[in-house]
C-alpha cells in the first residue's frame, strides 16, 4: 500500500509542478518532438497554412459532433440563380452537339463562344459591382455539372474562368486599379484569361518552377520605370490558345536590391496582356481528343512594370499563398463538378439502356451480372452527389477547407473513373461505337484529364490528404509544430509543456476508447439519429477515434519518416476520407427527409465505405514496420476481427431494380443528366424509349408470355413484332399503333451510329 501511495505522489508530483514537469518530462518530450518532426520546405508549409478545417477536424478528432453536423443547412439557390439555371443554362445545353465539336470542329461553335460570353458564364465568381454574376459555389456546381453532362468540353470550357485564375485572384487580391481595369472586362466577355503555372520541369513541385522574373529597370510606354523581365515556358495550359489576358506564376529575384535586401523573393502572380510585346501563344495541345482549348504559352525577356503583379508590389514572393488559397475551394468545385455529371448520366442511362436492351427475351438488367455494375454505378452516385454536396455547403460557409477539397477532387474523380468503368461494361458495343447517340465515349476518354489535373490523384492521395490533415486537422500537432519551430527555446519549451498534456490525456483517451468500442461493437455509442442508420453513426464515431489514435501512434513513432512512407499515410488518408464520404451520404439522407426509395442507395454506399475503412486500416498494420505497434493497434481497435463486408447481392440488385424504375427516386438522384424530349438527341433517344417501354410493360409481357407458348416467333422485333402479336390476337389494334411507335424507338436506342465511305476520314460528319 505504501509502495502505491508513493507513485501516486511521484505522479502527482511530476504532473502538478511545472518545474519538474518541465525538467524530467517537458524538456526531453520537447527535444525528441523537434528531432523527430517532419523538415518542411517553404512550399510545403504555405501549402500547409493555406485554408481552413471543417467537418474533416472533427473527423480526425476522434469525437465527431454529429449534432453540429447536421445543423448545417445545405445552401439554397438565390432567385438570380435560379432563374440562370432555367433559363440561360437550359438555352446553352440546347445548343450543345458535342459530336460535332469533338470529333468535327476540334471547338465550340462560334455561337455558343458568343452566348458563353454575353451570358456572362466566364464570370459567374465576378463581384456584382464589377459586371459578374456574383453566385455561389453551389450554383457554380450546379451549372458546370449540368454542363458537363452534355459535353465535357464545353463545361471546361466554362469552369476554368472560374476556378483557378486571374479573376479569382483578382477578386481576393488585386489592387483597387487592377480590379477596376479587369474584372469588368473579364466579367462582359471582353476578355478571355488563361492561368499558367505547369511547365515542362514542373508539374506538382512548384518550388522547381524554372519560369523566372529579374526585377530590373527598362522601358514601358516610352519611360524608364523598375520593372520585371520575365522568362517562361508554359504547358498543359487551359485556354491560353485564345486567352486575351495570361495570370503567370514565376520566381522572382531582385539581385540589384531595387525594392529592397531580400534577393530571392520568391514565387510571384502578374497578369500581362497577351498582346504584350514578346508574349507567345503557342501550339495547342489535343486533350484526350477533347475540344476545350489547351495549350503552350512562351516569352523571352518579357519586360513588364511592377504594377502587373496582381496585388502590386506588396503581393510579390506571395504567390504559392494566393494560389493554394484559391486552389483550396476552386478544387472542391471544378473537377468534382464534373464527376458529379459523370454519376449522374451513367446512372440515368446506365438503368434505361439496361431496361431497354433485352437478350433471350427479358431486360438485361435482370440478369445478375449486369445488376452487379448497376449496383456500383448507382450506390457509387448516390456518394458522387453527397459529397458534391457537402463540400459545396463548406464552400458557401466561406470555409476554403484545404484538406475536404483535396479529398473530393481525389474520391470524385476516381468513383467517376469507376462508374464509367462500369458503364461501358453494361453498354459494350453501344458505349464503344461513337457517334451522335454515344453519350459515354466522349466522357470515358475525357475521365483521365480530371484525374491527372489540380494536382495529379497519385500526388494528392499520398501526399496531400493524410499529409496536410495530420497536421492541420490534429487538435494539438500544428500547435506543437510551432512551438517546437519558436526560435526562442524557453518560449517553446513552455508552449509546448502547455499542450503535452493535453495531448497525452487525448491519446490516452482515444486508446481505452478505440478498446471499449471494439469489445462492445460500438454499441454503446450516441447516434443522433434512429432507425436503419444509427448503428452507421456508431461506426463512423469508432473510427474515427481509431483514426486519431493510429495516427498519433505512426507520427510518434515514424516521425518524418512517415512523410516518406507514402503508402502508409495514404491508407490514413483513405480512412479520413471515407468517413468524410460516409458523413456526407448520411447527411444528405437526413437533408432529404429519409426517403424509403433512398435507403438501398445508402446501404450501399455506407457499407463500401466502412469496408474500405476496415481494409485501409488492415493494409496500415500489415505494412507498419514496428510490428509490436502494429500489433498492439490492431489489437486495441480490432480486438474481435474486423468484420465489415461489402454490399451484399440483395443490396445490388435493388439499387439496379430503382435504377430501372421511372419516377421521384431515379428523377432525384440523376437531376442533373440533361436530356431534350428529341428521338435524335444524344440521349434523348435512350430516354424516350425507356419511358414507352415502362408505359407499355403489360403489353411487352403479354408478348413474351406469347413467345414462351409458341405463338408468337421469338425472333422479332420492330414492325414484324407488331404485326405477329397482331395476328395472334396478343395485342388490339390501339395497342399495336402504340407497340410499333415504342419498337421504333427501342430499335433507335439499341442501335449505333454509322458512317458512309469517306465521311470519317474526311472528317465531314455534317
Amino acid at each position: 500500500m505504501e509502495i502505491i501511495i508513493l507513485l501516486v505522489v511521484v505522479v502527482v508530483l511530476l504532473v502538478a509542478v511545472p518545474d519538474i514537469r518541465r525538467s524530467l518530462i517537458t524538456r526531453p518530450a520537447f527535444a525528441f518532438f523537434k528531432r523527430v518532426l517532419p523538415p518542411l520546405s517553404p512550399t510545403e508549409r504555405e501549402a500547409m497554412q493555406a485554408g481552413d478545417t471543417w467537418w474533416d477536424a472533427d473527423l480526425f478528432s476522434g469525437r465527431p459532433d454529429w449534432h453540429k453536423f447536421h445543423q448545417t443547412k445545405a445552401p439554397q439557390f438565390t432567385e438570380a440563380e435560379q432563374a440562370f439555371i432555367d433559363n440561360q443554362l437550359e438555352t446553352l445545353l440546347a445548343m450543345l452537339d458535342d459530336f460535332r465539336i469533338v470529333q468535327q470542329d476540334s471547338d465550340l461553335p462560334k455561337k455558343v463562344w458568343d452566348y458563353i460570353r454575353k451570358e456572362k458564364f466566364f464570370a459567374m465568381i465576378i463581384g456584382k459591382e464589377f459586371g459578374g454574376l456574383d453566385f455561389s459555389p453551389a450554383a457554380n456546381s450546379h451549372i458546370v455539372s449540368r454542363i458537363a453532362t452534355r459535353s465535357i468540353s464545353a463545361a471546361v470550357s466554362v469552369m476554368v474562368p472560374n476556378s483557378l485564375g486571374p479573376g479569382e485572384l483578382l477578386t481576393h487580391y488585386g489592387t483597387d486599379e487592377q480590379k477596376n481595369y479587369w474584372l469588368p472586362r473579364l466579367a462582359d466577355g471582353t476578355d478571355i484569361p488563361c492561368f499558367a503555372l505547369t511547365g515542362p520541369e514542373a508539374g506538382s513541385d512548384a518550388g522547381a518552377i524554372p519560369d523566372t522574373g529579374i526585377i530590373c529597370k527598362g522601358e514601358f510606354e516610352g519611360k524608364e520605370v523598375v520593372g520585371i523581365r520575365l522568362n517562361w515556358s508554359k504547358r498543359y495550359i487551359t485556354l491560353a490558345p485564345v486567352a486575351t489576358v495570361l495570370g503567370l506564376a514565376f520566381k522572382l529575384y531582385d539581385p540589384d536590391g531595387l525594392m529592397g535586401e531580400q534577393k530571392d523573393i520568391g514565387i510571384t502572380c502578374a497578369l500581362i496582356p497577351t498582346n504584350h510585346p514578346g508574349v507567345e501563344t503557342g501550339e495547342r495541345h489535343l486533350p484526350l481528343n477533347q475540344a476545350f482549348m489547351n495549350g503552350t504559352t512562351y516569352g523571352k525577356d518579357v519586360f513588364i512594370p511592377l504594377e502587373w503583379i496582381i496585388g502590386g508590389k506588396d503581393y510579390a514572393g506571395k504567390g504559392w499563398r494566393m494560389l493554394m488559397e484559391c486552389l483550396s475551394a476552386g478544387r472542391g468545385i471544378s473537377l468534382p463538378a464534373l464527376a458529379a455529371a459523370t454519376g449522374h448520366v451513367t446512372e440515368r442511362m446506365t438503368g434505361a439502356y439496361a431496361y431497354v436492351r433485352q437478350q433471350f427475351g427479358m431486360p438485361i438488367g435482370l440478369f445478375e451480372g449486369v445488376q452487379a455494375a448497376m449496383g456500383k454505378i448507382g450506390g457509387t452516385n448516390y456518394t458522387l452527389e453527397s459529397m458534391r454536396r457537402l463540400t459545396v455547403t463548406a464552400l458557401c460557409e466561406g470555409k476554403s477547407p484545404s484538406v475536404i477539397t483535396a479529398m473530393t477532387k481525389y474520391h470524385m474523380t476516381e468513383m467517376g473513373r469507376q462508374v464509367m468503368d462500369a458503364a461501358m461494361d453494361v453498354h459494350a458495343g453501344k458505349g464503344i461505337q461513337l457517334g451522335p447517340r454515344n453519350y459515354l465515349g466522349h466522357g470515358y476518354m475525357a475521365t483521365p484529364v480530371s484525374i491527372t489535373v489540380e494536382g495529379a490523384n497519385i500526388l494528392t492521395r499520398n501526399l496531400m490528404i493524410f499529409g496536410q490533415g495530420a497536421t492541420r486537422c490534429h487538435p494539438y500537432v500544428l500547435a506543437e509544430m510551432e512551438a517546437a519551430s519558436n526560435p526562442n527555446e524557453d518560449e517553446g519549451l513552455q508552449q509546448f509543456d502547455s499542450l503535452l498534456l493535453k495531448h497525452i490525456g487525448f491519446a490516452a483517451g482515444n486508446f481505452f476508447g478505440s478498446l471499449f468500442m471494439g469489445l462492445t461493437g460500438a454499441r454503446f455509442n450516441a447516434s443522433p439519429m434512429s432507425g436503419p442508420t444509427a448503428r452507421y453513426y456508431q461506426q463512423l464515431t469508432r473510427m474515427s477515434r481509431a483514426l486519431a489514435l493510429t495516427a498519433d501512434m505512426a507520427m510518434l513513432v515514424m516521425g518524418g519518416d512517415l512523410k516518406r512512407r507514402e503508402m502508409l499515410s495514404a491508407r490514413l488518408g483513405d480512412v479520413l476520407s471515407h468517413l468524410y464520404m460516409a458523413s456526407a451520404v448520411l447527411k444528405r439522407y437526413e437533408d432529404d427527409g429519409r426517403q424509403s426509395g433512398d435507403l438501398p442507395f445508402v446501404e450501399y454506399a455506407l457499407e463500401h465505405h466502412l469496408y474500405e475503412t476496415g481494409e485501409a486500416f488492415k493494409g496500415f498494420f500489415a505494412n507498419f514496420p514496428n510490428r509490436i505497434v502494429a500489433w498492439t493497434l490492431r489489437l486495441a481497435i480490432f480486438p474481435l476481427g474486423i468484420h465489415y463486408h461489402k454490399p451484399s447481392d440483395a443490396n445490388l440488385q435493388a439499387v439496379a431494380k430503382s435504377m430501372m424504375e421511372p419516377g421521384v427516386t431515379r428523377d432525384r438522384h440523376t437531376f442533373l443528366c440533361f436530356w431534350k424530349d428529341d428521338a435524335k438527341d444524344m440521349t434523348g433517344h435512350m430516354e424516350l424509349a425507356f419511358l414507352a417501354m415502362r408505359e407499355h410493360a403489360n403489353i411487352y409481357k403479354r408478348i413474351r408470355k406469347a413467345v414462351k407458348h409458341g405463338d408468337i416467333a421469338e425472333d422479332l422485333s420492330g414492325d414484324e413484332l407488331v404485326k405477329a402479336a397482331r395476328k395472334a390476337e396478343v395485342i388490339t389494334a390501339d395497342e399495336a399503333k402504340a407497340l410499333k411507335k415504342t419498337e421504333q424507338l427501342r430499335m433507335t436506342a439499341i442501335g449505333v451510329d454509322q458512317f458512309a465511305p469517306g465521311v470519317i476520314e474526311k472528317r465531314k460528319f455534317y
